[in-house]
This record gives structure tokens, C-alpha cells and sequence, in this order.
């Protein structure tokens, strides 16, 4: 019998090779995480949504088929999470983040993420929270309340992943699905220490309708939540791959499964900024950032402080980045309307007030405007792909400051002001949207923790398609400077 703490911290990997060398069932492994679930969430508020009926035929289903001896995928028997926003799996509730009028809302349908981590072998346990249309980088809403960060659990876990990224650190599941459309896998990865992927625009498909074409702007991704790069990595190997049903989807399909057997960047030259020169970033973290890069030097890399020359300053772009999300929320609202369901009808009052304002603010914004934020966002990507140029990887902070603490109230934001400049609450803290509005692939990385005990997170930025060099940069931190033993301090916590 396995008890709920035995598995609490293996990885993916370890869990399906041990299934498969029949050292454990996938009976055993998803009652451990039920368990762990049960008696770890009360406290930390990381599942909304609990599928373990499902889970558990799932589980005997997937014994099954090893006794019978059929090919099982790479994730044979793990047990995933995917999150309350936009995934979806027949039967289940999807909230699009704590919605109080869609608190019932049953879909038929499954979203690529869960379809495709299925298809692999993995079991679904239920949804994870996340803030109100995945709107804001902490992790809260009206109908759900916050998640907790498993080192403070006065603080936030981060948004809008937030509940993944908690139950990741925590130890309910090994594995767990991000959406990104300003940073939301990466942001919850560096408050909760996890390791955090967003791949190149077009690598992970993501399948909408009726607008196909919403994806690109607002410039939306999915990607993994782990404790480790191979995790990662195993992941992107069943959620990759082309879909005709998505009109950015990429035709080829990368070899991500395999790490490089060579952890030296001899070569590579890597671009540091401690702030993308715009953003206010406090400074114990800009420093623990500049420590870690002589990491890649270790590895034999040159590393360069260099200047972005980004045309806008922080609060611009980050005003940007809500009026081109707009959109796609009218969108939303409209069609959900046309659908019988009107969620901000008895409802308005259950919205964070600064949706509403965006909402408002937004409602007739004309094409033209439109397109001039396009022009000011080739801006953006100009700067920021004159710096591959000559660079082979950029690396920044991942967040500009710690874990907020929670409101009371269900409306918890992140800070106004960094060291005496005033910042948007929203999103202007996070140096993590420029590059969904850019489409680079970039991943946060743990490395360390501050004099409070709490996670800080690296970015690394690559070049176009070149998911392989952030992931193998990735690797080398983590063999170079280990992050797993900081979940000590989670697994410690009193349940």
C-alpha cells in the first residue's frame, strides 16, 4: 500500500517508470494523490474542482492495460491537473476562473491540453483555481478565494496558474497545466518555486471556436508546471505536435524528450538584464538573478549585461497588453450571451473592479486604435529580436517582487508600487508579457530562496522555435544549482 506521502515529491518520470516496472499500481498512485489532495487542500485552496470518481476508473482502466500488456504512452498511470480557465474535460465544471454565474457551467468537450495529456497515459485528478477570466498575475477570485502559497500560506500563489503551480509544490501532482497569455505559467512558478514553461507560439496547439484565430491576440499559450526540466520535457512530448484545427500550429514537431547528454554551453552567448531596463525589480531579487548567471558561465557561456532599448516605458506597455487582451473577453461575453448565459447580468458586483473598468474602457475601442497597438507591439518584438541578433538567450527576473499576501475580500492584486514607482497592480510587475506578445519561448527557473524563506525565479528567454536551448539552459541550472530540495520547506508545512 502506498500512503499519500510516499510519492508526494517524485517526479512524472519516476512515477510512470516505476508503474510500468510494476513496482506500484496506477490504482495505488492516484489514491495516494487523492489522499494527499483531501488532506493538504483545505489549507492551501489549490483544486476547485475534484474528478476522483473519474480518476479512479481511470486508474483501474490503466491497470488493465498493463496486466493485458498493451503500449502505454510516456505518462502511463500519472496523475495531472489541468486548470479551471479555459481547459475542459466532458462532464467537468468550467468556471473560466471562479465566474459565479458559470459556478454550474458543465462542458462536453475536451480542451487539446487535457485530450492530449490523456492520450499519453496521464490521469485527470479535477481543476485548479485561478483568478477571475484568468485576468490579473495573483491567483483569487469571488466564488473560490485565493490560493495560498505552500512556503507562506498567508501569501499568494501567483496568477493565473496559481492552483497548479501551488499543487505542484505542494506535492498533490507531479505535473500540471498553465495557460499564458502575460506570464501566467511563469509568474506562479517563481512564487512557488516550480519550474515553469511557456513554448514558442504555435508548439502547443490551441484550439478555439468560434474564432480560430483568438489565440494570437491575445496571445495565448499553454505549457507544463513541474518540479523538474525532464518533467517538462515529458510533457511536451505528448502536447506538441500539429493540428489542423489551430491555424498557428507548427507543421513540424521538435524531439523534446531527450535532454542533451552534454550540459556545457560553451559557445553560447547570453544576454542578462536585471530590469529590460523599464521595470522597477527589488532589489534582493535582481541580485539573486545576477548571482545565478554566473551559473551559465560555470557551463562555459559568456554572459553580457545588455541594454533592451524597448521604445515605452512599463506603464505603456502594460496598459497595451489589457486594451489587446480586450477582444478576445468581448468576445467572450458575447458569445456566451448568444448562448443563453449573460455573466455579468446579477453578477456585475462578483467581477474584480479593474475587469470591469478594462471592460468599459474597451467596449468601443475602433479598429484603428487597434492597429496602432499592433504597431507599438512590433515595436516591442523589434527591440526584443535585436537582441538575438548577437545572443543565443536572454535571462531576467522572472517577477519584479515577492508573494503578496492574500485580501480578504476575493480581489487580492499584486503590488501598486517597486521601490517608490508606481506599477500596475494588474500585470506591470510581471517582466513576463513582453514575450507573449513577442511569441519567444521562455521559462522561469527556481533559484533560491530569499532571506524570507521564499522562492525566486529566473527567466530564460530564446530565440524563435528554439524551445531546445531554453530547455537544455534550463537543465543546467538545475543540475548546476538543485531546486528540489527546497519543497522540504512545503512538505514540512503542518497539512
Amino acid at each position: 500500500m502506498i500512503y499519500r506521502n510516499d510519492l508526494a515529491y517524485w517526479s512524472a518520470r519516476e512515477i510512470a517508470d516505476g508503474i510500468k516496472a510494476r513496482e506500484f499500481s496506477p490504482v495505488e498512485v492516484v489514491d495516494a494523490c487523492i489522499e494527499r489532495i483531501e488532506e493538504r487542500n483545505p489549507s492551501l485552496n489549490a483544486f476547485v474542482f475534484f474528478g476522483f470518481d473519474d480518476a479512479r476508473s481511470a486508474a483501474k482502466r490503466a491497470e488493465q492495460d498493463l496486466i493485458a500488456g498493451h503500449q502505454v504512452g510516456p505518462l502511463h498511470g500519472v496523475p495531472v491537473a489541468i486548470k479551471d480557465l479555459f481547459s475542459a474535460k466532458p462532464g467537468w465544471i468550467t468556471t473560466f476562473g471562479g465566474v459565479i454565474a458559470l459556478r454550474n457551467n458543465v462542458v462536453n468537450y475536451y480542451s487539446v491540453f487535457a485530450e492530449r495529456i490523456q492520450r499519453g497515459g496521464a490521469i485527470l485528478l479535477g481543476k485548479t483555481n485561478s483568478p477571475t477570466m484568468g485576468f490579473r498575475g495573483t491567483c483569487d477570485n469571488f466564488l473560490f478565494g485565493p490560493t495560498r502559497n505552500p512556503f507562506d500560506l498567508e501569501r499568494n500563489s501567483g496568477g493565473s496558474s496559481g492552483g497548479s503551480a501551488a499543487a505542484v509544490a505542494d506535492g498533490m501532482v507531479p505535473l500540471a497545466e498553465g495557460t499564458d497569455a502575460g506570464g501566467s505559467i511563469r509568474i506562479p512558478a517563481a512564487w512557488c518555486g516550480c519550474y515553469g514553461y511557456k513554448p514558442s507560439f504555435g508548439l502547443l496547439p490551441f484550439v478555439v471556436r468560434p474564432n480560430a484565430f483568438m489565440a494570437d491576440t491575445p496571445f495565448l499559450f499553454e505549457g507544463p508546471i513541474t518540479r523538474t526540466v525532464e518533467d517538462a520535457r515529458l510533457a511536451l512530448s505528448v502536447l506538441s505536435g500539429f493540428d489542423s484545427r489551430d491555424p498557428f500550429s507548427l507543421g513540424g514537431q521538435q524531439d523534446l524528450l531527450v535532454g542533451a547528454k552534454e550540459k556545457d554551453l560553451t559557445g553560447w552567448r547570453i544576454a542578462f538584464s536585471a530590469d529590460l531596463d523599464v521595470f522597477p525589480v527589488q532589489p534582493e531579487i535582481k541580485e539573486m538573478v545576477a548571482r545565478s548567471t554566473k551559473i551559465f558561465e560555470t557551463a562555459g557561456a559568456v554572459v553580457d549585461e545588455v541594454k533592451i532599448n524597448l521604445q515605452y516605458s512599463q506603464a505603456e506597455m502594460s496598459n497595451l497588453w489589457c486594451r489587446l487582451l480586450m477582444p478576445a473577453y468581448l468576445a467572450i461575453h458575447r458569445q456566451m450571451k448568444e448562448q443563453g448565459i449573460d455573466i455579468f447580468e446579477g453578477f456585475k458586483e462578483h467581477f474584480p473592479p479593474q475587469y470591469i473598468e478594462w471592460i468599459e474602457k474597451s467596449a468601443n475601442m475602433s479598429v484603428v486604435a487597434f492597429y496602432q497597438d499592433q504597431e507599438i507591439r512590433t515595436s516591442i518584438y523589434d527591440s526584443i529580436e535585436a537582441v538575438f541578433k548577437d545572443y543565443d538567450l536572454l535571462v531576467c527576473p522572472t517577477v519584479a517582487c515577492q508573494p503578496v499576501v492574500n485580501a480578504a475580500d476575493g480581489n487580492t492584486t499584486g503590488p501598486s508600487m517597486i521601490c517608490g514607482e508606481k506599477v500596475d497592480s494588474l500585470i506591470g510587475w510581471c517582466l513576463t508579457y513582453l514575450f507573449n506578445l513577442t511569441g519567444h519561448p521562455a521559462a522561469s527557473v527556481p533559484i533560491g530562496l530569499d532571506a524570507d524563506g521564499l522562492p525566486v525565479g529566473m527567466q530564460i528567454v530564446g530565440r524563435k522555435q528554439a524551445d531546445e536551448d531554453v530547455l537544455r539552459a534550463s537543465e543546467i541550472v538545475e543540475q548546476l544549482q538543485p531546486w528540489i530540495k527546497h519543497f522540504d520547506k512545503c512538505g514540512q508545512r503542518i497539512a
